[in-house]
């Protein structure tokens, strides 16, 4: 189904806001509201920074996760099934090949604790978006760590930090530096309850 390039944002939007909604979706809806919509629109605050092209990184920010969230057991590799669903939904837009190949490029390098390399300004601006919003949002890490995944406050509390460590390294210095207090504070908060015990 031909679809125009100014709609396909719009139904990509809608089709990963649906699969958010249904009950087999691990993560719940709040991964909709509190990181896929805020990974999207960092994507696009830094594509203008990173030269990126707009389109290609809202539509790879929205595709990012989406194979976890269709299938929980794809979660630990969704960075390598992510292309392969991306080009699939892609292709029913007849979305042009060469821009879905750039779209998996995103995805598939857009991972902190995979090393990958992001050999384009896309892959780049996707994986800062991605990590930007696991900073930007450390409830929405607290509520995957102890409600998603079960953890005890020790092994959350170790898990967030960590998550956190490594969407900072993932970040290019320009966004490290917009983002350094909040990170700052997000770790100060974190630290600080392991004192108290």
């Amino acid at each position: 189904m031909a679809i125009s390039r100014s709609n396909i944002i719009k139904e990509i939007e809608k089709i990963v806001q649906e699969t958010c909604a249904k009950e087999s979706n691990i993560f719940g809806y709040g991964i909709w509201a509190h990181h896929i919509t805020h990974v999207a629109r960092n994507a696009r605050q830094l594509a203008g920074i990173f030269h990126a092209d707009e389109e290609i990184v809202e539509i790879a920010a929205l595709l990012h996760d989406y194979a976890s969230i269709k299938d929980r057991t794809l979660y630990e590799d969704h960075h390598i099934h992510g292309p392969v669903g991306a080009e699939r939904l892609l292709k029913t837009f007849e979305y042009p090949p060469k821009r879905i190949e750039r779209v998996k490029e995103c995805i598939a390098a857009h991972r902190g604790s995979v090393p990958g390399e992001k050999r384009s300004a896309e892959a780049e601006c996707l994986a800062n978006a991605d990590a930007m919003a696991h900073i930007g949002n450390v409830p929405s890490l607290l509520h995957l760590a102890y409600v998603q995944h079960g953890m005890g406050i020790d092994e959350g509390r170790e898990w967030v930090k960590e998550k956190l460590k490594r969407s900072w390294k993932k970040l290019n210095p320009p966004v490290q530096v917009m983002l350094k207090e909040r990170y700052k504070a997000a770790l100060r908060v974190l630290t600080d309850s392991e004192k108290q015990e």
